[in-house]
């Protein structure tokens, strides 16, 4: 991925504010290698790498770099893992996790979103990202178990259906709580269940899916931002 030209400013202003939050050497170099204002729209690219969120389009949002960073931090993902990505987006998160995971497997319920993100994604050459619509089952079993998962959408609870999805041991990442604010959980799976870890306060729009929120739940324009208390 070329990472030069007009924003190398940007991108390494944006690499300094990371490193006062995120210790992940790893998680930093892949976000450095992501051309981040190819996952926003022309209009906005030059905010591509402020700390905030941005639209992307239907109702949702790029979520800002540095909760980016945290919940992949979080996820400590491995250079031999397979990990799920939901709630694809503009792409910009599976992108990172590209550079960081053997196999990314991506679902994204916005089949207009889906598409623009694959677009980018096969112009970067990210070979090792499978991505579809989300179908009736919450995450996509049909590549569990995977070592990791992460969500970029805000859910009741934790849903039992993608807990289901991970491998013994395996992490999931995700937003918990209500409507407009949550908090980020880790949940690692055990022999028992799973247990969980809370990472902070953040807001997210909600995950549309069965065992989350009913259709119907859009609305809330706060995606990937971290909640100040």
């Amino acid at each position: 991925m070329d990472t030069g030209g007009p924003y190398a400013s940007r991108r390494e202003a944006m690499l300094r504010l990371l490193r006062r939050e995120v210790r992940d050497e790893r998680v930093l170099a892949a976000m450095a290698a992501v051309p981040r204002e190819e996952f926003v729209p022309p209009h906005l690219r030059a905010y591509a790498y402020d700390d905030r969120a941005l639209p992307i389009g239907e109702g949702q949002t790029i979520s800002q770099p540095l909760i980016v960073a945290l919940m992949l931090q979080a996820l400590e993902v491995g250079a031999g893992d397979r990990v799920l990505d939901v709630g694809t987006g503009s792409g910009y998160q599976a992108a990172v996790l590209s550079a960081l995971a053997r196999e990314v497997v991506t679902v994204e319920r916005i089949e207009g979103l889906l598409g623009r993100a694959r677009a980018v994604l096969t112009r970067l050459h990210c070979a090792n990202v499978t991505m579809h619509v989300a179908g009736d089952v919450l995450g996509w079993p049909e590549r569990a178990p995977y070592d990791a998962i992460v969500v970029a959408a805000a859910a009741p609870h934790v849903p039992r259906a993608l807990v289901d999805q991970l491998a013994e041991g395996g992490r999931m990442v995700l937003p918990i709580g209500g409507r407009r604010e949550q908090q980020l959980v880790r949940a690692r799976r055990t022999p028992h269940g799973s247990d969980l870890a809370r990472l902070g306060g953040c807001a997210f729009v909600p995950l549309i899916a069965r065992d989350a929120w009913p259709t119907g739940a859009d609305g809330d324009q706060a995606s990937g931002r971290i909640t100040v208390p």
